[in-house]
């Protein structure tokens, strides 16, 4: 089988600038920098720029055979993107080439290469040009991707005027549709529908075994065990192991349970105003006391301890939000005090504390990763992803001595049978 894909030391550094200002300057010290410097403007202020390099990547090198499905995985800023823009051509390497065989499609971004003013019919036009497609090639598919995305009744409407749901279908389509020998597919398809997702999912999968190259970018775990054959892992810029899927994923899961042993408050990969801030995650057995894990069928909570920024008086509208995930990072459930109805409209404690109970814990015997979502007023104040692990020991959920099977599910759905 012939290469497809070649990458030899690819390497994309940026260069960071950073600007120093002091707090304070003397207005002789202005005057006279600004007669040693004469045509430049008067700042006011003494300032010094201070420039870094950054590695988006750094060194990469792998094959990858005509026909191989590969998943590229790995944390926020890890590198996947960029990887995606070098192959596609929207970005040189710095150091390091770049050897393919083939046509290549890109969906990097939601629209990517659409015209706004354009209208649906024309873009496809428009977009599969830029794919370097004839006009023939694309009438012949034209019918199948206005089918596939479903945006027909729009389809000479402006696209400035489609939803990103449709915007998304439609560019998918083009790329999926116009007979690529390399398809490149980043993290986009969140945008659509789950319904849409897995139609996506299977078209790509009908790519892949009519022998083209897929490289697909996605933190869902589950999607990559089910279309890929092959995964990379990047971790900061490289390349941390390259084979067997699943043999990579459980690499990448192990790194990030490493995270966990970071205590939440110093945990600096998080997002949001700081309003309030997630500060520690503990378990809480059926009476209430800390626990290493719950119980499948026993009562338990989970304990989250916030603190408020001094600068925020009255915390207003709190919404609160857990994520749970199972072991390959598919979300399996969403505990949000909105979805119950547990509003907090108003709070001026310090270091508040939020219990989440549940009178039976739902989950079968594993390790569950939790992600950390608070709002303040709608805005988001605190995110953080792998924020800890859940551990769950096997329980009798029923009372029937009878525990879930291997393969079967993560959770328990409480109920009965009755024969008439």
């Amino acid at each position: 089988m012939s290469v497809a894909i070649r990458a030899e030391h690819l390497t994309k550094r940026y260069v960071l600038r950073h600007q120093v200002r002091e707090p304070y300057t003397a207005l002789r010290d202005v005057l006279a920098r600004k007669a040693r410097q004469a045509g430049k403007a008067l700042l006011g202020r003494n300032e010094q720029i201070i420039t870094e390099d950054f590695h988006a990547l750094n060194d990469v090198s792998f094959d990858i055979l005509q026909g191989q499905r590969v998943g590229i995985i790995g944390r926020n800023g890890a590198g996947k993107s960029t990887l995606l823009k070098i192959i596609s051509r929207i970005t040189e390497p710095s150091e390091g080439r770049l050897f393919i065989k083939g046509r290549v499609a890109s969906l990097l971004e939601v629209g990517t290469g659409f015209h706004p003013e354009l209208t649906g019919r024309e873009n496809i036009f428009l977009n599969g040009s830029i794919l370097g497609m004839t006009k023939a090639e694309i009438s012949r598919k034209f019918d199948e991707i206005v089918a596939f995305s479903e945006v027909e009744r729009f389809l000479d409407t402006p696209v400035k005027r489609y939803s990103s749901g449709m915007y998304v279908r439609l560019a998918f389509a083009v790329a999926a549709h116009l007979e690529p020998e390399i398809l490149l597919v980043d993290e986009v398809l969140a945008v659509g529908d789950a319904e849409f997702q897995k139609k996506c999912l299977g078209k790509m999968r009908d790519v892949a075994q009519s022998g083209r190259t897929i490289l697909f970018v996605s933190h869902n775990m589950a999607a990559i065990q089910n279309l890929c054959d092959t995964a990379i892992y990047l971790r900061n810029g490289q390349l941390v192991e390259m084979g067997e899927k699943d043999r990579v994923i459980a690499t990448y899961l192990r790194s990030t349970a490493d995270l966990h042993s970071i205590q939440l408050a110093d945990r600096k990969d998080r997002t949001g105003s700081g309003a309030v801030r997630f500060d520690s995650i503990e378990l809480c057995d059926e009476h209430g006391q800390p626990a290493s894990a719950l119980q499948s069928g026993k009562a338990g909570s989970i304990r989250l301890r916030l603190k408020k920024s001094p600068a925020v008086s009255v915390i207003r509208n709190l919404h609160i939000a857990v994520g749970i995930d199972d072991e390959i990072g598919q979300r399996i459930t969403n505990l949000n005090n909105e979805l119950t109805g547990n509003y907090f409209s108003e709070s001026s404690v310090n270091e508040p504390v939020i219990d989440i109970l549940m009178d039976k814990v739902p989950f079968r015997h594993g390790q569950y990763a939790i992600t950390l979502y608070a709002t303040v007023n709608n805005e988001v104040a605190d995110w953080i992803g792998n924020a800890g692990t859940i551990p769950v020991e096997p329980g009798d959920f029923f009372g029937s001595g009878k525990l879930l099977p291997d393969g079967q599910g993560n959770f328990y759905v409480g109920h009965r049978f009755k024969l008439h």
